[in-house]
């Protein structure tokens, strides 16, 4: 029997985690000191330039403590490299960022989402199937092998990495494919958080149309909460929003590419098996923190209503403003894995190919997605 200590089935919950890297909570502890570190590093830089600036009169921008967490980690990462005892700690940004949305939930009421609106949600749908028309004819374009194709259609149109790691055991995708769609969405995304919001600034776009374009165009889910974060606090909450309606997606996109590999006989028979059941399949590859995001957003609709005994059943406003502060705290070791996690040099492990495709396909995506987004501002003020 493991001793209590062990967390046998963490990497079955986090396959970004290397294998040879130990799932013991001592071995953990390191990786996650490194991202509150790294993160609370960010946090500084911002407090003491603002306060530099403001006392000596110095007209600087406010660049969010999310941009310097990321940046401070890209850098760690592509150059003295992240040691062998922390990594699989580091690899746990994906736990925090989904434990932070969750406890986001506390800043919405139901009310709030549904703000988000009627046409945003079908923006939603649209941008998903263009984004994976158009990256499905331009790898074919480019001659990139089938799979890979898949791979980088399916993390450019859903949710990015955990996209692309239930899709490749979904289709049987070799490891090396998984990797290269991996690092080309990780650094087209970190190059999101510099181009998304100048872009924003420029067009003078309201907090909800950008919320919701950095929510529908950046694909990893981090990456998109931060884009949003550094635009506005409102923005982040959309794009928030937006990013989670496309995230509750992955199980329907996935279960399609494995039908449709599965017809080919292109896939082991195991997988074959596990689609015979297609709601249990479903239900494995549903995100479960979009679950817990609602459930916490009930909690605070139920304390906000003006019915004694209905707000007894919820949250008080104590208790929404220590979930929201724990949730930033999450947020502050999410980016900081975001950067440690970004390696530059897996990017051309299969040639420029890949990432050219990734590149361009973003580039038309966010324009795309852009367009559609400032059309619906225009027509029906977001």
């Amino acid at each position: 029997m493991a001793s209590s200590t062990e967390l046998p089935d963490l990497r079955t919950q986090y396959p970004s985690l290397p294998p040879q890297e130990p799932t013991t909570l001592a071995g953990l502890l390191p990786g996650i000191a490194l991202l509150a570190v790294v993160g609370y590093a960010g946090k500084f830089v911002e407090h003491f330039l603002n306060t530099y600036a403001k006392t000596h009169h110095i007209t600087f921008p406010n660049i969010e403590y999310v941009l310097w967490a990321i940046l401070f980690g890209i850098v760690i990462a592509n150059t003295v490299g992240v040691p062998r005892i922390f990594r699989a700690g580091v690899a746990t940004y994906e736990f925090w960022l989904k434990a932070g949305i969750i406890l986001l939930g506390a800043r919405f009421i139901l009310g709030d989402i549904l703000k988000l609106g009627g046409i945003s949600l079908i923006l939603v749908f649209v941008a998903l199937v263009l984004s994976i028309t158009f990256m499905t004819w331009l790898g074919r374009a480019f001659n990139l092998n089938p799979k890979l194709t898949t791979l980088l259609a399916v993390g450019s149109s859903v949710c990015g990495v955990s996209a692309i790691i239930a899709t490749q055991g979904a289709i049987d995708a070799d490891e090396e494919d998984s990797s290269t769609a991996i690092a080309a969405i990780l650094a087209l995304g970190a190059i999101s958080l510099f181009a998304f919001p100048l872009i924003g600034h420029i067009l003078h776009m309201s907090d909800h149309a950008y919320g919701l374009w950095a929510g529908l165009a950046v694909d990893n889910t981090a990456e998109a909460t931060a884009a949003g974060a550094l635009y506005s606090d409102a923005a982040g909450k959309f794009a928030v929003l937006a990013k989670t309606c496309r995230n509750a997606l992955i199980g329907f996109v996935v279960l399609a590419y494995a039908i449709q590999w599965a017809r080919k006989g292109l896939v082991s028979d195991t997988t074959t098996a596990q689609l015979k059941n297609k709601t249990a399949f479903l239900w494995k590859k549903f995100p479960k923190f979009v679950l817990g995001f609602l459930f916490i957003s009930l909690l605070a609709t139920l304390g906000a209503s003006t019915n004694p005994a209905i707000a007894a059943l919820g949250f008080n406003k104590a208790q929404l403003l220590a979930l929201g502060n724990l949730s930033r705290w999450a947020f502050l070791l999410t980016f900081a894995g975001v950067g440690l996690r970004t390696n530059l040099k897996d990017l051309f492990k299969q040639g420029a190919r890949p990432f050219i495709v990734g590149a361009l396909g973003e580039i038309v995506i966010a324009v795309i997605t852009l367009a559609l987004v400032l059309g619906a501002d225009h027509f029906y003020r977001l």
